[in-house]
């Protein structure tokens, strides 16, 4: 029986109260991300410093996710989603006492991002792939819009108290925050039940877990690989990251640099983007896209590449038009993201969607470890604006050649669901 016959007519309650708990660790996590960046810039200043902060968090995603999707797909998702949950707060409970003695150093906040990311590398597939086990399949693109406005939502209002919070208290007891919401997170988990698929049978016989690992990591790159044209959205997504993603970890030394501007001021532009992801995650939540959700998918990284320009040519007097363009970049993003994530559900069956899912991510992001090695150096000498206008002119490129390539155009051409078996082949 398909899982989706299984739903049970409760699927709404369950899922609100699970989301509701994330919504609160999604917070304390945001808190806690806004305090330690504007830490590092204040007392460093470093474009260098703030790289190395970026880069350290990218790498548990790029480098160890296929492995956390494969664990995910053959383990209880719902146990994983809280180990990773605790694990994070134990780690910013470490921050905490850090803190509180006085000794708090870069360093120290390297390890802690490194860790937090790597709790997320697992939790994030754990709770996209729980996804399609609790929600009908017919509200999967309204549902990732309604998830992509509730990032949205924490952006806006993270920030500011995040600023004030600098401004009002030390350091460790904004940190302490974050410890509370991880335990609102995991006290929903503890109630429900999540159901876990059956697991397909190549991995599952192996009695060497190292190589079933291998194997199942295996099958996800292949899963992608050989359906064409989700690879190659991919290989553009990985286009647009490498510019993308170094402009937004320098973002504070841009508003300190360029705009002279405080932490209330970076609070602007990150709660900017915050209203414009609630802004395009509800418009997305409420019109559910084209009916060929790859031509929503391109109007969104269309209109990303407007935002980008506006922010890469906004003059150091025109600090408002700074906050248009990182407004615009926040709509549009759930519009371009959503779609390709209710794709991925739609077509992925619900045993492989972990490890397919951190493949995905892994691949998007692979060479923004890279990038952000280099971004320091080179916003030295070029301008941290750069990366925006290159960005911003590559994301109006892109849409154009993605609807003239028809293994992308194809994506939405109805199919029975993508199995290992079955469309791109696996084995």
């Amino acid at each position: 029986m398909n899982n989706q016959d299984q739903l049970s007519s409760h699927w709404l309650r369950t899922f609100v109260f699970i989301w509701v708990g994330q919504a609160f660790s999604m917070l304390g996590s945001m808190l806690v991300q806004f305090s330690l960046v504007w830490w590092l810039t204040q007392k460093t200043g470093s474009a260098t410093i703030l790289a190395t902060a970026s880069l350290v968090a990218y790498l548990p995603m790029v480098f160890l996710g296929p492995f956390a999707g494969a664990i995910v797909d053959r383990n209880d998702r719902k146990r994983i989603m809280i180990l990773s949950d605790a694990s994070i707060a134990l780690t910013t409970l470490g921050l905490v006492v850090i803190a509180w003695l006085g000794i708090l150093a870069p360093w120290h906040i390297y390890i802690a991002m490194f860790i937090r990311s790597l709790g997320q590398t697992f939790h994030s597939p754990a709770m996209t792939a729980s996804t399609t086990l609790l929600v009908p399949e017919k509200h999967y693109a309204r549902v990732s819009g309604v998830n992509q406005a509730l990032a949205g939502a924490m952006n806006i209002i993270a920030p500011p108290i995040g600023a004030l919070l600098i401004g009002a208290i030390d350091l460790q007891w904004i940190l302490s925050i974050d410890i509370i919401t991880a335990v609102l997170a995991i006290t929903p988990l503890l109630f429900v039940t999540i159901p876990n698929p059956v697991r397909a049978a190549v991995a599952a016989e192996s009695k060497n877990l190292i190589a079933s690992l291998l194997i199942d990591i295996k099958q996800g790159y292949l899963y992608i690989y050989r359906w064409k044209g989700l690879f190659i959205v991919i290989m553009f997504a990985l286009s647009i990251n490498l510019l993308i993603n170094p402009a937004f970890s320098l973002l504070p030394l841009l508003v300190t640099g360029h705009f002279q501007g405080t932490a209330l001021h970076f609070s602007y532009l990150e709660s900017a983007i915050g209203i414009g992801f609630v802004v395009g995650g509800l418009g997305l939540g409420a019109w559910g896209g084209f009916k060929r959700r790859i031509v929503t998918a391109t109007l969104g990284i269309g209109g990303m590449g407007v935002g980008a320009l506006l922010l890469g040519f906004a003059p150091a007097h025109l600090f408002p038009m700074a906050v248009a363009g990182v407004f615009v970049l926040g709509v549009m993003n759930p519009i371009a993201n959503g779609p390709l994530f209710a794709l991925l559900q739609s077509r992925v069956e619900p045993s492989y969607q972990g490890r397919v899912t951190t493949v995905v991510n892994s691949l998007a992001t692979g060479l923004t470890p890279l990038s952000l090695a280099v971004a320091g150096p080179l916003s030295d000498k070029y301008g941290i604006q750069t990366w925006f206008v290159l960005g911003g002119v590559l994301c109006l490129i892109i849409p154009v050649l993605m609807l003239t390539i028809r293994p992308v155009v194809a994506l939405d051409d109805p199919a029975d669901p993508v199995t290992v078996e079955t469309a791109p082949g696996v084995g």
